[in-house]
């Protein structure tokens, strides 16, 4: 249990730390759009920490958006030694565990589900609310 709480405080300094890095010292242009860390899940052993991605500010059909996200993930991936780096120098942990980039599918499956109950309400008809 101890174990546990110790991942969930390293996952969210790493989230906290990367976050910041991301946004002040990669100035790739291929970067578009808002990259948000929605979660970091670190290794029992702090060897590695895999963190999820979403990028946000770009409006693409899903083929562009979707080869969108892979160069983001790219970058982000090729960028991994240097944002360990960094993070090691700014958390003061024994072990600074390997960066792994995934891209976090909730919000475009969470933007999905709602097109579809938009889709399936549209047809219904208006229900008429007493005024009392």
């Amino acid at each position: 249990m101890a174990g546990s709480q110790r991942l969930k405080r390293m996952g969210d300094s790493v989230q906290r730390e990367l976050s910041e890095l991301i946004r002040q010292e990669l100035k790739d242009p291929r970067l578009g759009g808002l990259v948000t860390i929605s979660g970091v899940k670190v290794s029992p052993d702090l060897g590695y920490a895999d963190v999820y991605v979403t990028v946000m500010g770009r409006e693409l059909d899903n083929d562009q958006n979707e080869e969108a996200h892979k160069e983001t993930l790219d970058v982000l991936n090729k960028a991994a030694g240097f944002l360990r780096q960094e993070l090691g120098r700014r958390i003061k942990t024994r072990v600074t565990p390997r960066l792994r980039f995934h891209y976090d599918k909730t919000n475009a499956y969470g933007n999905y589900m709602f097109g579809l109950i938009a889709e399936a309400v549209k047809d219904l008809p208006e229900q008429k609310q007493d005024e009392e």
